[in-house]
């Protein structure tokens, strides 16, 4: 049988789909756009960092990772901000 989408949230599975499209996202951006390897880095970081937090969630992990993932994600957003400053 098929995976309902109920199942797709609470497996976390539909956090594995979301980082496969930012994995096709990252390669267009670098590959056919011609965007930097390090810009691309820092620009899907802190997104890639809540969908693990996210997932966390989902899957009811320790309260520590979630925590790790999002001071993570905010980390990576003001580096991201940062370098757009520039």
């Amino acid at each position: 049988m098929g995976v309902g989408l109920a199942d797709l949230f609470t497996g976390g599975r539909i956090v594995d789909i979301i980082f496969a499209v930012m994995a096709v996202e990252a390669l267009v951006l670098i590959l056919v756009l011609r965007r930097p390897a390090g810009m691309v880095a820092t620009m899907l970081l802190p997104g890639a960092c809540l969908l693990l937090a996210l997932r966390g969630a989902l899957t009811g992990a320790h309260w520590s990772l979630l925590a790790g993932s999002l001071a993570l994600a905010f980390v990576a957003h003001l580096v991201d901000v940062g370098r757009r400053a520039r």
